[in-house]
């Protein structure tokens, strides 16, 4: 694994910690948006896949995850956070200028850089969707319907099929094993709805992964969802068997190869 180092932002609602995977020389920038719950230190062989390929990677926890600041779990307004990211990608820029930025985004994630692509898509050269809340996702309403919110933790079976996978998460102190909370749900819906009422993202190029056994985002909700975004102009990658978290399945080396050579095409050289 690559060097990790830390440091702190200021966000939109306190402090954000933010990992950064350095390379020496690089050809790009990534920046990775993790999902609900979880927080950017689960991404370190992405991370170490990426600087490999000539990447430095930047990658926050997102308000009220992992190490920064806020209540737990708690997200008002997608719109802040989106705002929080490009504060970060700011920070990267001022420290490598001129160099072509790649976001990716998984799951809730996903959701953020669709978003992020909307208001600031004229700096990405590239999009990655990763099992992306977008389009069709049924979760928030049917939550929202419920007097009560369930105190049902998001399953580790669901992740991967590689047990290890489910075994790290459940042990995990940074990630939240709780309930979802109400002004989160609620802020899902509405920005589910925002992103597809806000056009595409005109001709970015644009990576969707996801696997065909997605439990927590299924597979039909989110293709529609990437079709409005793209217009249509996507490339598509679909893991038979796989679970939500493609980039820790026991496929990955297919998925690692997908992004890779994704990266190739759309960046200069």
């Amino acid at each position: 694994m690559p060097h990790v180092r830390e440091h702190v932002l200021d966000g939109t609602h306190g402090t954000l910690a933010v990992r950064q995977w350095p390379h020496p020389a690089p050809r790009c920038l990534a920046l990775l948006a993790h999902g609900y719950g979880e927080h950017a230190g689960r991404y370190g062989e992405l991370a170490a896949r990426l600087t490999g390929h000539g990447a430095a990677v930047y990658a926050p926890d997102h308000a009220g995850h992992g190490r920064s600041a806020g209540e737990r779990v708690l997200i008002e307004d997608f719109e802040d956070v989106v705002t929080d990211v490009h504060t970060v990608a700011d920070s990267a820029r001022a420290a490598h200028p001129g160099l072509p930025l790649v976001l990716v985004g998984h799951s809730m994630g996903g959701l953020i850089a669709a978003r992020y692509a909307q208001r600031y898509g004229d700096e990405l050269s590239a999009l990655v969707l990763s099992g992306p809340v977008i389009g069709a996702w049924e979760l928030p309403g049917r939550l929202l319907a419920l007097e009560e919110i369930p105190d049902v933790p998001v399953s580790p079976s669901a992740l991967s099929r590689d047990p290890a996978v489910g075994a790290a998460y459940a042990a995990d102190p940074l990630v939240w094993h709780g309930p979802m909370k109400r002004p989160t749900l609620e802020a899902f819906a509405r920005t589910l709805d925002t992103v597809d009422r806000s056009g595409d993202v005109h001709g970015l190029p644009l990576l969707w992964l996801h696997g065909d056994d997605d439990r927590l985002v299924p597979l039909p909700g989110s293709r529609a969802g990437v079709e409005r975004l793209s217009g249509g102009r996507h490339t598509g990658r679909i893991f038979p068997g796989a679970r939500h978290e493609v980039f820790h399945e026991t496929c990955k080396e297919e998925v690692f190869a997908e992004l890779l050579a994704f990266l190739d095409r759309v960046l200069p050289r």
